[in-house]
């Protein structure tokens, strides 16, 4: 499993006018080929009438899959550059698909290429990009006379606290960066004399937001 990737965050339109044209931009996740296929598919649908619904999508650990559509613009113009964008900001599973009405005035082949990698930096822009990183989900059981000791360590500290859940004994769950699983467990262990049990209970991924 990956641990930290940058994709988009939530679905948003964007429009920009250029020449008279409208180039309306959305992004989106696509964790597979499919998704992003039935996502060009629906913006198609919502500007039927459009010229041109030009897309390219990154999917997969390693950038295994990576398409680029130009929809009738001229070869390379179009779905090329909106590809280049995600390469360039490195975002995985994500799809962007950039609606062209045409105004009338021809860009031709340079003005074509820099109004659709403008269109996918904006459409990017507008869903913003967040960091999803691998964390794993940590229960630190302890005797309740522990229990403020490391509850107050932990809220001070980077590790989101999950929840504390009470029983014969209080079990804390923590959230842990997967890379520094180790030090929670050797730094727990200190600080309650090696008394504490500690168990990862699943991986999953939180997402941050980027600047």
């Amino acid at each position: 499993m990956r641990e930290n990737y940058k994709t988009v965050g939530e679905l948003k339109e964007c429009e920009i006018i250029i020449q008279k044209s409208r180039f309306i931009g959305h992004a989106a996740r696509a964790e597979t080929e499919k998704e992003a296929m039935d996502f060009i598919e629906s913006i198609k649908a919502k500007h039927r009438s459009a010229n041109h619904n030009c897309s390219a999508y990154i999917i997969g650990e390693h950038d295994i899959i990576q398409k680029a559509n130009d929809d009738g613009e001229p070869s390379g113009t179009a779905g090329v550059p909106i590809l280049e964008v995600l390469k360039k900001q490195g975002l995985k599973d994500t799809v962007i698909v950039v609606t062209r009405y045409f105004g009338g005035i021809k860009l031709g082949g340079g003005g074509l290429i820099r109004a659709y990698g403008r269109s996918a930096s904006e459409a990017i822009a507008s869903s913003g990009v967040v960091e999803r990183r691998l964390h794993g989900l940590m229960a630190v059981s302890i005797d309740y006379t522990w229990l403020g000791k490391v509850e107050n360590e932990i809220r001070q500290s980077e590790y989101p606290l999950q929840d504390i859940q009470y029983g014969s004994g209080v079990e804390v769950l923590v959230h842990v960066p997967v890379e520094l699983e180790q030090q929670f467990t050797e730094w727990i262990n200190e600080m309650t004399n090696g008394q504490a049990g500690i168990t990862c209970l699943k991986q999953e991924f939180l997402e941050f937001k980027l600047p």
